[in-house]
């Protein structure tokens, strides 16, 4: 995923609003404090303008705005709850520190996000975030070399399978080109977000305990990412030492003619790309599926405030179809409002990529991993190095599964 958004660097973004002591009468006005972490130029815009509606709308909820840098969210919303380790939704739900705002979620928000993606945040019964914005991992593709070569562009109808990507980026690899360009230093998320193509779940739930499988699901995109390094020779062995950006120079310069990115990455298209340069985003590669992981941007109330209810309220406006519009198209995020979506296409002068990223809600799933206290811990000091590892060639598959396990049950304690 991309710093800040939480998907998608790809970690669960936690935003907070905690009431101040505004309490004694009943007519007095309450403030709010929007604890966020927004950076992007547009999005900052938007969330701000969004802000500002909202006080003059509603004169007895003042929100106001506290930025935080995203290089430190956690270690800020900590200080504000009062120390604890937690480090996203799953430990801060874990350790008391977010409020269920399950009771005071409004029908219409409640309707207006699917169930499979509530679900990433339903804790026990609990609901303990709003998801706002999410993001898949997406084939973008150079169109003047794959007309030259005559291969017609994957369609929603018609999608690509894995099989069909790998041929393709063989058939266009040459001396001169790579037929893909791919940033591989930390590639855990891409890795088992896509893996929901063939249901790798990695943590199972069995005796009341969550343990990690290794099975043919769990194996088989990591797999294919390996042997387009080491045995198609369709993918730069240097990727697993750059990151997703770092790729994209070469990537509009014709070294190479696909890349995989994060579908935020149409914004880079535009904005970084040769003015004449023809590129695509291409719908969701398909395995047994077309499955990704559902890791969104959320929302939440602090348990400690005292005005939940007000809170909430402006939560709903804030993630209403209109304001979640203007949202996601500040940070090129997938809304998790199918309607919202409606809005960001008709709102764009990009159609085509913002119809593929907006069209694959109906695919987002929950990713068991997601609830886990202990991923975050597991991610960084097991999954990421064991992952590059396999994909440089340095471990066996077995041997990364080994590792995989072993670790799990070393940080899950």
């Amino acid at each position: 995923m991309r710093k800040g958004i939480g998907l998608c660097a790809v970690i669960l973004a936690v935003t907070t609003l905690a009431a101040t002591a505004a309490q004694a009468r009943s007519r007095e006005a309450v403030n709010l404090t929007f604890a966020t972490y927004v950076w992007q130029p547009t999005t900052v815009t938007a969330t701000k303008n969004i802000v500002e509606s909202w006080n003059k709308s509603h004169p007895n909820i003042h929100v106001e705005i506290v930025s935080v840098d995203v290089n430190s969210v956690h270690d800020k919303l900590l200080t504000n709850f009062v120390g604890g380790t937690a480090a996203d939704i799953a430990g801060f739900t874990q350790q008391g520190y977010l409020a269920n705002i399950k009771p005071l979620l409004p029908k219409t928000l409640k309707a207006s996000i699917p169930k499979r993606i509530w679900d990433t945040v339903n804790f026990g019964g609990k609901i303990t975030g709003v998801p706002s914005l999410m993001q898949t991992y997406n084939v973008f593709a150079n169109m003047t070399i794959l007309k030259q070569a005559g291969i017609k562009a994957p369609t929603l109808q018609k999608p690509w399978t894995w099989a069909q990507f790998r041929s393709v980026a063989k058939r266009l690899t040459n001396n001169d080109r790579f037929g893909v360009c791919w940033g591989l230093r930390s590639p855990t998320a891409a890795i088992q977000t896509m893996s929901l193509n063939y249901g790798g779940q990695y943590f199972y739930l069995q005796k009341g305990k969550w343990q990690f499988k290794w099975g043919a699901g769990e194996q088989t995109v990591v797999r294919h990412m390996h042997d387009m390094i080491h045995v198609d020779k369709s993918v730069d062995a240097a990727a697993t030492g750059l990151s997703g950006s770092a790729v994209l120079p070469a990537f509009f310069g014709g070294k190479c003619a696909m890349t995989v990115q994060g579908n935020f990455s149409a914004q880079s298209m535009i904005l970084q790309g040769p003015k004449d340069f023809n590129w695509a985003m291409f719908p969701l590669l398909k395995g047994k599926t077309q499955d990704q992981v559902a890791n969104p941007q959320t929302y939440s109330v602090s348990q400690q405030s005292k005005h939940k209810k007000e809170a909430v309220q402006f939560i709903a406006y804030l993630l209403n179809q209109r304001n979640m519009a203007k949202l996601a198209a500040g940070d090129w995020l997938i809304p998790a409002s199918p309607a919202a979506g409606v809005v960001a296409r008709r709102s764009t002068k990009h159609p085509g990529s913002w119809k593929v990223a907006t069209a694959s809600v109906v695919h987002f799933r929950k990713g068991n991993w997601v609830s886990l206290a202990a991923y975050p811990r597991w991610k960084a000091e097991v999954a990421q190095p064991n992952f590059v590892q396999y994909l440089k060639g340095a471990i066996t598959l077995k041997e990364l599964g080994d590792n995989l396990a072993s670790g799990w049950d070393r940080v899950r304690g």
